[in-house]
């Protein structure tokens, strides 16, 4: 039977623990057998995770004898991996064990230096410190889950599931995989990625940093963006060059100034969509799209879904 692992760490985040525990410990094969022998383990027999405490199965000596090796992620994602779990992480690696994380448990395995050179993934919230802490990753913070073979990484919370759902589709196949997401009340493939649940053109005043040269200008923008804007017009209300403009844009936030826009009018039609009836293309109009042939173009490109599906996902019960 394929033993699957889970590793508990000092912080463990509770639901991504729990992910692996539900959903692959419910599998059942065609037989009636249980697809995996799933059990917890770590370097304490329990350990603190802030406002409960974990009792593990096993010892690290477990993770040399799993199949699969879950890793959740850490309510500190920046603290430190105790020595011998790297260590036991790093001879598992070696010996071909499967190795997967949740969530900001991508941060253990990129400390172990297990990621280094691969495409991996993490919960977008911490996107900006992993690619910092760990600059040989290549880090797609806008999907759901990456298959490198050995090692499989997810986004935060529920892209476990996803993520343990497929690993059950690829080990067992896909009416077993159907069954265990009928179980876990899930759907065996999410359309989109990570970025359905990001706020665009939304940044702290404080990674601005001590200059506040946009601030200003940001702000019309966000009372602004419904209407006609031009280079011209934002160049004119933040008092500059539309070069100095687009300089500052591209030093301080990584886009030109109507990539800028564009995202603040996503993010506004975003929430129309939640809380309104609205027809899709009168919302694209009404926060500022020429078309909606444009609407739905520029919106899939920041959200990797289309509004209607946006819709479908997000859309809030309306008050009776």
């Amino acid at each position: 039977m394929h033993t699957i692992a889970v590793l508990a760490l000092p912080d463990t985040v509770g639901f991504d623990l729990s992910t692996p525990l539900e959903v692959f410990g419910r599998v059942r094969l065609a037989s009636g057998e249980l697809g995996y022998r799933v059990v917890v383990c770590g370097s304490e027999p329990v350990l603190d995770a802030g406002p409960f405490r974990i009792a593990t199965d096993r010892g690290l000596d477990a993770l040399a004898e799993a199949d699969t090796i879950v890793v959740p992620g850490r309510s500190d994602a920046r603290a430190a991996t105790p020595a011998e779990v790297t260590i036991a992480l790093q001879a598992a690696f070696a010996a071909g064990t499967r190795i997967v994380s949740i969530c900001t448990g991508a941060f253990t395995l990129a400390a172990a230096g297990l990621l280094d050179g691969l495409r991996a993934t993490t919960h977008w919230a911490g996107a900006d410190e992993f690619r910092t802490m760990f600059p040989a990753v290549h880090l797609d913070p806008e999907v759901l889950y990456v298959d490198e073979g050995q090692l499989l990484t997810s986004a935060g919370a529920t892209a476990g599931i996803d993520l343990c759902l497929y690993l059950v589709q690829r080990d067992h196949g896909a009416a077993v995989a159907a069954e265990a997401a009928r179980l876990s009340v899930a759907p065996l493939h999410r359309s989109g990625g990570q970025a359905q649940f990001i706020v665009p053109s939304r940044v702290p005043a404080a990674s601005l940093g001590a200059r506040h040269d946009l601030a200003d200008v940001l702000a019309w923008i966000e009372t602004q963006a419904h209407r006609e804007l031009t280079l011209n017009d934002i160049a004119r209300q933040a008092t500059v060059s539309i070069r100095t403009l687009n300089r500052r844009f591209q030093t301080e936030l990584g886009q030109t100034p109507m990539q800028w826009v564009s995202g603040v009018r996503v993010r506004h039609a975003q929430q129309l969509l939640e809380t309104s009836d609205l027809a899709i293309e009168l919302i694209g109009r009404r926060v500022g799209f020429s078309s909606a042939a444009n609407f739905r173009e520029q919106f899939r490109r920041l959200s990797g879904v289309s509004p209607r599906r946006y819709r479908e996902t997000f859309r809030r019960p309306m008050a009776g």
